[in-house]
């Protein structure tokens, strides 16, 4: 019966030591909504069309998902995020068992030089190379394919940038 409270007890301190670390809340001590964040729609550098409408809305959306931020749309944002879409790349990942040469499975990546400017100071506070991606399958038509899946791969950009945001230690 001692031993019995005595691993109780342990046990307990052992999980209660595992969250002294945890904190609710955005990871970059401010109060979610304390900032406000103006997105400008991204340049497109690369030579596939309608990206920077997919791009732009994503994270868009994911900013407001996240909470960390308050997404404005005004010009008096505190926070200026603005980009470019530099490379678009799509890579084989599978092959039809058939014909080595069909590929079955692709890899889309999508790169954008993402800029986030502190409007007050005019302190660049996040200037880095973001990448997203996913993966698709081909079926008939891989046209068609890419273009189901663009939405899929703006969101994981938007997902990577509004980590960057939130979570920066700038």
């Amino acid at each position: 019966m001692r031993w019995t409270r005595y691993i109780l007890i342990c046990l307990g301190l052992a999980t209660l030591a595992g969250c002294a670390g945890y904190r609710l809340g955005p990871s970059n001590g401010l109060a979610p909504g304390e900032k406000s964040v103006e997105v400008f729609p991204f340049a497109n550098r690369t030579l596939e069309p309608r990206l920077t409408d997919a791009v732009t809305t994503q994270i868009r959306k994911e900013l407001v998902r996240d909470g960390t931020y308050r997404l404005n749309s005004t010009d008096d944002a505190d926070i200026v995020v603005t980009g470019a879409l530099v490379d678009y790349e799509r890579r084989e990942l599978t092959v039809t068992s058939r014909d080595t040469l069909t590929a079955k499975d692709f890899r889309l990546s999508l790169v954008a030089e993402v800029t986030a400017t502190d409007r007050l100071s005019g302190r660049k506070i996040l200037n880095e190379r973001v990448t997203g991606h996913t993966i698709i399958r081909v079926g008939t038509d891989l046209v068609s394919s890419e273009r189901q899946a663009l939405p899929l791969l703006a969101q994981d950009l938007a997902r990577n940038v509004t980590a960057l945001l939130a979570d920066g230690s700038w």
